[in-house]
């Protein structure tokens, strides 16, 4: 009787440890999965974040381009405050752009980089430039773009292309994977500047988001 007893308490006991660390790897599991270089969203230092902001080079660099749009919570319909933004491009040449004293992702995404904070209303808007597509032709123009919410850690979310873009082929529309909704935006211009509207919804495609 004393052995069975032994053997169901030792039943039980490897039952409870094995939900406890399924528990644990559900919890930790990370949001959005690998993203080598999304830490750079941390990079502002003392900079006052606003939903506004105007990356380097903008005001001598054509075309202009201004990225705008309303970042919603999952629902898709609640305007989601205090959402930190980061993106960061190539220059007119197609390369992220270095002046050779830049530290800790600088030295990989450039110089041409900015943060925003999303207001009461979920709004956000970049003024910089259209990028250049890498040298070795391999890809569409694009602009990278990294989300932290309050409650989450960083991911990436789909980046900005460009409907216009020849180099958009069929193929790459394919790929896209639509994280935070679609990427590729429409470029109009208005008052000289290039205007590119693109709402995103948080967590939307994103894995492991709950």
């Amino acid at each position: 009787m004393m052995r069975k007893l032994y053997y169901i308490l030792i039943f039980l006991l490897s039952v409870t440890s094995c939900q406890s660390q399924h528990n644990k790897i559900d919890t930790n599991k990370k949001v959005g999965g690998p993203c080598e270089g999304c830490e750079a969203i941390y990079e502002f230092g003392n900079q006052r974040l606003t939903s506004i902001d105007t990356l380097p080079d903008f005001k001598q660099t054509e075309p202009k381009l201004k990225l705008t749009g309303t970042v919603f919570e999952k629902d898709g319909k609640t305007p989601a405050e205090n959402v930190i933004l980061y993106i960061y491009q190539t220059d007119r040449k197609g390369l992220y752009a270095t002046k050779g004293n830049e530290k800790g992702w600088a030295k990989r995404h450039g110089y041409i980089r900015g943060w925003i904070k999303t207001d009461k209303s979920g709004k956000y808007t970049f003024y910089t430039f259209r990028p250049a597509p890498y040298p070795n032709g391999l890809e569409p123009e694009h602009i990278h773009i990294t989300v932290k919410e309050s409650n989450k850690n960083e991911y990436y979310i789909d980046e900005f292309v460009f409907e216009d873009d020849p180099m958009l082929t069929p193929n790459e529309r394919n790929e896209l994977e639509n994280r935070g909704g679609s990427g590729i935006v429409q470029p109009i211009l208005k008052d000289g500047i290039l205007t590119a509207n693109r709402n995103i919804v948080l967590g939307l495609n994103i894995p492991n988001y709950e």
